[in-house]
């Protein structure tokens, strides 16, 4: 990972960000700060990695790949799990 100063906020991104922000809240006047809504996001991604690896132990690779599949995630049959973002 490159490490950068500054982050860019595209309007895709602001999108983005609301709509994480909404889940975060604990309330409809609650507005968390964003860096707690990118811990969160990022905590996400690492759990549902580990949820994947561990749910492979129980379900076969069609069912995991039906429910897991994401613009973030992407699950090759029987092999491994890549991030598409790069």
């Amino acid at each position: 990972m490159t490490r950068r100063t500054s982050l860019k906020i595209t309007d895709k991104r602001e999108r983005q960000l609301e709509k994480a922000s909404e889940i975060v809240a604990s309330g409809p006047g609650d507005d968390p700060p964003m860096s707690v809504v990118i811990d969160a996001a990022l905590a996400h991604l690492v759990e549902s990695e580990a949820n994947i690896r561990d749910a492979r132990d129980e379900h076969d690779p069609v069912t995991i790949q039906e429910l897991c599949n994401t613009s973030v995630i992407g699950l090759q049959y029987r092999t491994r799990i890549k991030s598409r973002w790069r």
